[in-house]
Formats: structure tokens, sequence, C-alpha cells
């Protein structure tokens, strides 16, 4: 496990993980300009309730990501099953 110094609205964070240290800086720098937007459209925003919104924000973008990916998991499964049936 190694860790990675990586900085977040001018902040230095240290991250340890398993993952590359280039995975973990995209990760920060994907944070950050999330928490950048945030600050972009409230300038006069708070630190903290930046963060609450870009982790809203990247929340849900994975949800919709997870939802689409059942979906088309579903669908995959569905045509599986089809094609299935036309061999029996």
């Amino acid at each position: 496990m190694g860790s990675v110094e990586v900085y977040i609205l001018g902040q230095k964070y240290t991250i340890k993980g398993d993952a590359s240290e280039e995975y973990m800086q995209r990760l920060a720098g994907y944070v950050n300009a999330k928490i950048k937007e945030v600050y972009n459209s409230s300038p006069s925003i708070t630190p903290v309730k930046a963060s609450i919104l870009a982790a809203l924000n990247i929340a849900d973008e994975l949800h919709k990501l997870k939802t689409e990916q059942e979906d088309i998991a579903k669908h995959i499964e569905e045509k599986a099953n089809t094609l299935t049936g036309l061999f029996e």
C-alpha cells in the first residue's frame, strides 16, 4: 500500500491505497475540478458546502452510471435468453 500527496483546493492531503499514484492523482484532480465547478456557480459558498455539493454531484453521476449499467446488463440477459431459446 502506497501513499500519494494530492492537492484539493490548495490543501495538501496524503492518500493511502493500493491504486497507482497516477490513478489517485486523477481521482484527486476530478474531485478538485468538481468542487471548483461548484465554486464557479456560487463563489461565496464555504469550502465545506462546496465539498458536500460536489460530493452530491459525484454521487448523482455514480448512481446514474450504475442504473445505466444495470439496464444494459438486463438487456443483455434478455437477449441472451432469447438467443438460448432459439437453440432449444
